[in-house]
């Protein structure tokens, strides 16, 4: 077994379970983008504020990174796993940005199921989080994020053949799978951040 001294610090889990916690936030935003009367343009001013306060989360990370000698765990596995809760945040406002610059008015129905795995992966990254600090409880969650991953990889494709199936423009087509590979993209990432945590905890064992 390895033996390892750990920092009596929190700061770093506490940023860690910050940068989690924004991912619900944006993730709840993603599901008012659904709302018939969701005013957009608000939406979307609401979604960058919260993508800024998760970049300030993550450059704070970094910067602790930088300056702190003892680290919780290996410095390269904190940049990787700030980087990666980062690029959660950005996909999914990108999603909500292409909405507005694109204008689209109606999302198809099937956008919603796409919405739920990331609803649900954010919820159960939050829960997991705060388990770093004593690496254990952490299997059932890069499982569950990894079955979410399935569910929206076959979303996806169920989009994308509905897209391609001749009820849409060719121009609505291009809107709506830039979107929609957005919120993909999305949930890759987070399947991106089930794998950091699982390759720290193994590490750390």
């Amino acid at each position: 077994m390895r033996l390892r001294f750990r920092p009596l610090d929190r700061t770093f889990y506490d940023l860690f379970d910050q940068s989690a916690a924004h991912l619900v936030a944006g993730a709840e935003l993603l599901v008012q983008m659904l709302g018939e009367t969701t005013d957009r343009e608000a939406l979307a001013e609401r979604m960058r504020e919260a993508e800024h306060l998760a970049d300030e989360t993550t450059h704070e990370i970094v910067r602790r990174a930088n300056s702190t000698f003892v680290t919780p765990f290996d410095r390269e596995d904190i940049y990787a796993l700030a980087s990666g809760l980062d690029d959660v945040m950005d996909h999914m406002e990108e999603a909500v940005d292409l909405v507005v610059l694109y204008g689209v008015q109606d999302l198809p129905s099937e956008v919603a199921h796409q919405i739920e795995v990331i609803q649900r992966a954010a919820e159960v990254t939050a829960e997991a989080v705060p388990r770093l600090e004593s690496m254990k409880g952490l299997d059932d969650f890069w499982i569950e994020i990894n079955r979410l991953e399935n569910q929206g990889d076959k979303s996806y494709r169920r989009i994308l053949a509905m897209l391609f199936a001749g009820g849409y423009d060719a121009l609505d087509v291009l809107k709506l799978k830039g979107v929609v590979d957005s919120l993909e993209a999305a949930i890759d990432a987070f399947e991106a951040v089930a794998n950091t945590i699982e390759q720290i905890a193994v590490k750390e064992s």
